[in-house]
């Protein structure tokens, strides 16, 4: 790709130079009016007023009019290698069932695990490259996808290996997780030590082996795994060199201890976590990934954003578009929600989705419009930077701009 500059920008929002962790206020953000970017090789080699960067030997790529730039939008946490549909649990949570009732019945997570199993890879392919094109025209230039609904050796490769088949066929980079630690499958004979065991053993190697997955999940909670049960399990992926996270504190506590102690690049959920989780995870380089999806999915309280914010902790928001509790998939309407009831200001929130997000996926160079970093684009059509949550997610990306070229517009 030739060297070009790409603008002028009604507002450019770089995000860059903001701290990681803590609270932000909108003062805090750099806004450049008119702004413009030059792109060399797929990363930024300069960022200023598109006056001073146009000095007339450098090709032009103008966009529309009026435009609001910031950095593309990171989703670090979803399920969207999925068949089936919950409907069903949909409507029985409504009805006045929990969510543990639901699983415990043979609903929830098992229910999926059965659609999902029952899918040929090609079907499997097809639905994540219509959900991932669907999340790219809302700005997502950046996804995590989950296995998680095989539970066993076979199924979890299959999953797996159609998330790979499919990276390529996407415009979008894909961060590729093994959520294998879902639950214990109702038809495996063993405890769950065993299961864990097996998976360590004959899962975790082959991934490595065939490059499928870099990242390793579990889900520590009544209807999944102990904190005694996860652990051994968690440290034998560390030592195979893998980056681990943890959903964590979803309905009780204990998840997000054992991800800080394990030294997770994130914990996820952390809707029941109290005080005490609130400042353990602050003290650490754990990034807090807040769900509120779920949260509207399930009926249940939100993430403490405001107060983990106010701890000192790294804070992301995630869409965990999933069938079951998460089945919206809209990452910036959720995020302008949880704003409203966290009282998130607009820097805390677009940091939650951008390099905030990117930190929790531990990328380099991603979640920023910084000298050196991929120049990844969601563009607005608005002069005000604040419509976009004002909006609440109703106003969509007129420009999408992946490595410096034009993906969706």
């Amino acid at each position: 790709m030739k060297r070009k500059l790409i603008g002028p920008f009604s507002q450019l929002l770089p995000l860059s130079h903001l701290p990681l962790k803590g609270s932000l206020k909108d003062e805090d953000i750099k806004i450049i009016t008119d702004g413009g970017i030059i792109v060399n090789e797929a990363r930024i080699e300069r960022v200023g007023k598109f006056k001073d960067l146009n000095d007339g030997a450098i090709p032009v790529e103008r966009v529309h009019q009026p435009t609001v730039a910031i950095p593309g939008l990171i989703d670090a946490h979803t399920h969207i290698c999925y068949a089936g549909s919950r409907a069903q649990d949909y409507a029985l949570r409504n009805s006045g069932k929990t969510y543990l009732e639901i699983a415990k019945s043979g609903g929830g997570i098992w229910d999926t695990v059965t659609k999902t199993r029952n899918a040929s890879i090609e079907h499997l392919e097809d639905l994540i490259i219509a959900r991932g094109k669907k999340m790219l025209l809302q700005g997502i230039t950046t996804l995590e996808v989950k296995s998680g609904y095989g539970l066993s050796v076979p199924e979890e490769l299959k999953m797996l290996k159609a998330i790979k088949a499919v990276a390529p066929k996407l415009k979008q980079n894909l961060v590729t997780t093994c959520l294998a630690a879902h639950m214990l499958p109702k038809d495996y004979k063993g405890n769950g030590y065993e299961y864990l065991d097996e998976i360590a053993t004959h899962l975790l190697p082959t991934l490595q082996v065939e490059n499928l997955a870099q990242r390793v999940d579990a889900f520590v909670e009544e209807s999944a795994f102990s904190p005694e049960e996860i652990t051994p399990y968690l440290k034998k992926a560390k030592a195979l060199g893998f980056d681990i996270t943890v959903h964590a504190d979803q309905f009780t506590t204990g998840g997000s201890k054992v991800g800080v102690a394990l030294g997770a690049i994130s914990v996820d959920h952390l809707e029941a976590s109290t005080q005490k989780e609130i400042e353990h995870i602050a003290k650490s380089n754990t990034v807090a990934v807040a769900l509120p999806g779920a949260s509207l999915g399930l009926g249940c309280k939100f993430t403490p954003a405001r107060k983990l914010l106010d701890a000192g902790a790294v804070l992301a928001i995630a869409s965990d578009y999933n069938p079951g509790s998460a089945p919206m998939g809209n990452l910036m309407v959720q995020a302008s929600i949880l704003g409203t009831f966290e009282k998130l200001s607009n820097a805390e929130i677009f940091a939650a989705l951008t390099y905030r997000a990117a930190a929790a996926l531990n990328l380099k160079f991603y979640g920023s419009l910084a000298v050196g970093y991929y120049a990844d684009l969601a563009l607005y059509p608005t002069d005000d930077y604040r419509e976009i949550t004002y909006q609440q997610g109703q106003m969509l990306p007129h420009g999408i701009i992946k490595h410096g070229e034009k993906i969706a517009f």
